[in-house]
């Protein structure tokens, strides 16, 4: 199964700079533990200490929100998943 996974610009530090990953997985869940299995950096980034995502990081499945109970959504061949960080100021 294929399954893509883009890395926010700000996380690429995480992943040696590569901007879209094969990943493995059932659900999306699943797939960002595959990417943390491989880059660790990834989970602070994404997580916090409880392991709950963090308030700034918006996951999308093939380009469509997939809050609520994200990393709980099934994954099929040829998905792409998003991770974005919500950014604000002024």
């Amino acid at each position: 199964m294929s399954i893509s996974i883009n890395i926010h610009k700000t996380h690429r530090e995480h992943t040696d700079d590569q901007e879209t990953l094969e990943v493995a997985g059932q659900t999306i869940g699943e797939c960002v533990e595959d990417l943390i299995d491989r880059y660790p950096g990834m989970k602070s980034a994404v997580f916090d200490a409880k392991g709950k995502l963090l308030s700034q990081i918006e996951i999308y499945l093939n380009m469509e929100s997939a809050y609520p109970d994200e990393l709980k959504k099934p994954v099929k061949d040829g998905d792409e998943i998003h991770i974005v960080v919500m950014l604000a100021g002024g």
